[in-house]
């Protein structure tokens, strides 16, 4: 099939006889293993293959997008336009730039090769991994799950998908539509939650790519490490926002609030906590309180583009760090509904509860801070954040924060958005992660970059470095390697 196919003719194509065969879900050893077999067989490495299946889930989104962004209601109340640019739309975006590019790509790159070993040619070139494992989360439970499958399929891997249980109406709705538009023996889905999960990190899979929180995350790289598999972590961590007295600061409270209160908090890339002076904090509380009204009318509870914590727990959690602060919008909660308010929190204490543990949710705690080295000081004695934001028309402050800090990323006047560039890797650092995807670097992620050197027989020059070694060739191989020196 070309790449020009239509999703229709690449549903038909990716299905298989016996596509309406579920995996034994009671098996997954016999799962994975059957999933090796396809691979080994060769099925999943032509490059027609690979581009079937991402035309194939090209065509899952388009078809079912009503039922996937219900499912995203009933998980997290996400708003169908806010699912399209986070969710739905983001997806589709990467399988466009994964279908343009893909051929270029997979092309073998050549490498120089040393005149030691002339007449001689050397390449790189991409196979795929194997078997490999994606374990999503539930806070963006389309986008987490799809867009490291778009680069495994890529790649040419044999897959199984782990949707998470804490998002259960997306989990049920992918394990549905995945039988009826992949390949399914070369795709699987494993729906579950600790006990599911458990098993499947007991096999041997060629990469595991989990995106979740650090502890998780331990467990995930301990039980890879069983079987000397490697790892792509996509962690989380407190991911700072500084602003100076330079900037507009109502164009602040709009991009702050933006990218702290949607999907209610509830993203990796999300401000965590916002460091300023006193002036400036005391400047932005009452127009952070002017936006959120904004965006959510004066009554958030009953905004539409406002969504929910995603469970009990978590909605406890996050309404017991409020204790003892003080508030300075919203605050307001209701445990039958999992709503919390877009939440600001005043001059708070560096030790306080709040900013001890990522805070995943609708509150932005303001801490004040005595200059720019208190500033990056205090970001550094902290884990590397996965994002920093920094808001200043300061060159020289934008600079400091470049070479004086360390994170995922960092971003000079807006948050949340690099991760809309698809030529910028994603991934964090430290405790924020370790490996980066979107693009290019997604299918990297998942293909071998093996060397290929190739020599003719004939004329044989390496008798120049063959045993026994004369004066003579002493002397040669000594002044051939001065000179590349």
């Amino acid at each position: 099939m070309s790449i020009d196919a239509s999703p229709a003719e690449a549903v038909a194509d990716a299905r298989t006889p016996d596509a309406s065969v579920a995996p034994p879900r009671d098996d997954v050893g016999a799962l994975v293993a059957r999933l090796r077999s396809t691979f080994e067989a060769g099925r999943t490495k032509p490059v027609a293959w690979r581009i079937r299946q991402l035309k194939a889930l090209k065509a899952l989104l388009l078809e079912n997008t009503p039922e996937i962004e219900a499912a995203l209601i009933t998980d997290l109340a996400k708003n169908p336009a806010e699912a399209q640019l986070t969710e739905i739309g983001f997806v589709l975006a990467e399988i466009e730039h994964t279908l343009a590019n893909l051929t270029r790509w997979l092309r073998p790159k050549r490498v120089a090769t040393p005149l030691l070993i002339a007449p001689s040619s050397a390449k790189t070139v991409l196979e795929p991994l194997g078997v490999v494992l994606v374990i999503a989360p539930w806070n963006y439970p389309v986008q987490l799950l799809l867009v490291p499958i778009i680069g495994a399929l890529a790649a040419g891997n044999a897959l199984v998908a782990k949707p998470s249980e804490l998002a259960p109406a997306t989990s049920a709705v992918f394990a549905k539509l995945f039988a009826r538009y992949f390949d399914q023996r070369a795709v699987a889905i494993v729906e579950g939650g600790v006990p599911e999960t458990t098993e499947l990190l007991k096999q041997r899979f060629d990469h595991i790519f989990y995106t979740g929180n650090g502890r998780v995350g331990r467990i995930v790289m301990h039980a890879a490490a069983e079987n000397l598999t490697p790892v792509t972590l996509e962690l989380g961590g407190k991911s700072p926002v500084y602003v100076d007295d330079t900037v507009d600061l109502r164009a602040v409270a709009h991009r702050v609030a933006w990218g702290k209160f949607m999907n209610a908090g509830q993203t990796c890339v999300a401000p965590d906590y916002l460091l300023a002076s006193p002036a400036v904090a005391a400047a932005l509380e009452p127009l952070l309180t002017e936006v959120i009204a904004e965006f959510y009318g004066p009554d958030p509870a009953t905004s539409d583009s406002f969504g929910r914590i995603v469970n009990d727990a978590q909605f406890e959690r996050l309404t017991g760090l409020l204790a003892g602060e003080t508030v300075v919008a919203g605050g307001e909660s209701d445990a039958r509904t999992r709503y919390l308010a877009p939440t600001v929190l005043h001059d708070v204490d560096r030790t306080s509860a709040v900013m001890a543990q990522e805070i995943f949710g609708p509150i932005l705690p303001i801490v004040t801070v005595d200059s720019l080295n208190d500033a990056i000081s205090y970001i550094n004695a902290g884990d590397k954040p996965l994002a920093l934001y920094v808001f200043t028309e300061s060159k020289a402050v934008r600079r400091r924060f470049i070479t004086g800090t360390s994170s995922g990323a960092i971003a000079f006047g807006v948050p949340a958005a690099h991760l809309l560039v698809q030529g910028l890797p994603f991934g964090g650092v430290g405790a924020s992660g370790m490996g980066a995807y979107h693009g290019e670097r997604s299918v990297q992620v998942f293909s071998h970059e093996k060397a290929v050197l190739s020599k003719i027989l004939k004329p044989d020059t390496f008798n120049l470095v063959y045993p026994p070694f004369t004066q003579k060739k002493d002397a040669f191989i000594r002044g051939f390697l001065r000179k590349l020196t």
